[in-house]
């Protein structure tokens, strides 16, 4: 049976995101020191995203958090949590700290990703009051992005946190849902000028020690995001045409994380769980016999990572948001 997100799976992610992010230490920091008066706790640094090991994995813990509470409003301790943690004093010493001259290029593009998908989601949520806090905090990294992209030559096709794609899929979906249609198009032209002529990918490279995005699909997933279905289709085919026979190859075998106390050797579970995401949503795009190949991958890359989200706090603090993703796609 295909993997699907039920109340009692959802119970457990809201469980273990409330369990990190106001878990302080252990962290590390993503943090540029001008001089001995920076050397500052997490929390000091950051009012609302200290917790979860890293700043990104407190966004998207976040992110999390108001995901399940929108699908499923009984769960309890979530709005709880944002009503103490999403203040408009906390937000704004989170401005100030992206205001600074050494913050330039913090959490980029990761985090801004996360940021702004996390304002997506909380503006889709009934109670708008937190959607409202976060608004300064998501258009000040929603106008990074538009001084940035036009400015980054070549997108970055690593299989980690600085991957360019990952980047404009998520915030693709802020701008649709704050209806920001300049930035979208601003997405959508980005993506054509970096990956238009893509084309008969090999996956070289896949999977990487340390990976948790595949650099293949992950692109493939951002021009489905950002393209109309009638220039995407014809992309697709040409970007990955051997599909049907299950080649690259290296996309669809699962990878065994070794050692999951290891952070970035950890970073393997989430590869899996987030090839499962973009092979199902993929998978919407095609009706043939490739549907089936890819959906059937997908459940064995869930397989493969599901029952180790909890294995240790290193894939803990951040392995559900993943597994979320995947599991409604």
């Amino acid at each position: 049976m295909p993997h699907e997100l039920t109340p009692d799976l959802a119970a457990r992610f809201a469980t273990l995101a409330l369990g990190h992010v106001e878990r302080e230490y252990p962290n590390k920091l993503d943090h540029v020191l001008a001089g001995a008066g920076d050397a500052l706790t997490p929390s000091a640094l950051h009012p609302v995203f200290y917790g979860s090991f890293d700043w990104h994995s407190c966004v998207h813990g976040y992110w999390l958090l108001a995901r399940l509470l929108r699908r499923f409003p009984a769960l309890t301790g979530i709005a709880e949590l944002f009503d103490r943690r999403l203040t408009a004093r906390a937000i704004a010493g989170e401005c100030d700290y992206l205001a600074a001259p050494t913050a330039r290029g913090f959490e980029r593009p990761y985090g801004w990703g996360w940021l702004l998908k996390l304002a997506a989601e909380l503006a889709q949520l009934p109670q708008p009051r937190w959607s409202r806090t976060l608004t300064p905090l998501a258009a000040a990294f929603a106008q990074r992005l538009r001084e940035f992209l036009p400015r980054a030559g070549y997108p970055v096709r690593a299989g980690t946190h600085a991957n360019s794609a990952f980047a404009l899929r998520l915030a693709a979906d802020y701008a649709e849902a704050l209806g920001d249609d300049a930035l979208l198009g601003l997405l959508r032209a980005t993506a054509e000028r970096w990956y238009a002529n893509d084309a008969d990918c090999p996956a070289w490279g896949e999977p990487g020690g340390e990976d948790f995005l595949s650099p293949t699909l992950v692109e493939a997933e951002a021009l489905r995001r950002l393209s109309p279905a009638e220039r995407f289709r014809p992309w697709f085919d040409r970007f990955l045409p051997d599909l049907r026979r299950r080649k690259p190859a290296a996309l669809f075998a699962p990878v065994e994380a070794g050692d999951r106390s290891d952070g970035k050797i950890a970073h393997l579970d989430g590869l899996n769980l987030s090839r499962a995401w973009g092979l199902r949503a993929l998978a919407r795009t095609v009706d043939d016999e490739r549907r089936g190949v890819m959906l059937e991958a997908a459940e064995r890359h869930l397989a493969a990572s599901l029952p180790y989200i909890e294995a240790d706090y290193m894939g803990e603090h951040w392995l559900a948001s993943f597994a979320l993703l995947a599991l409604e796609a």
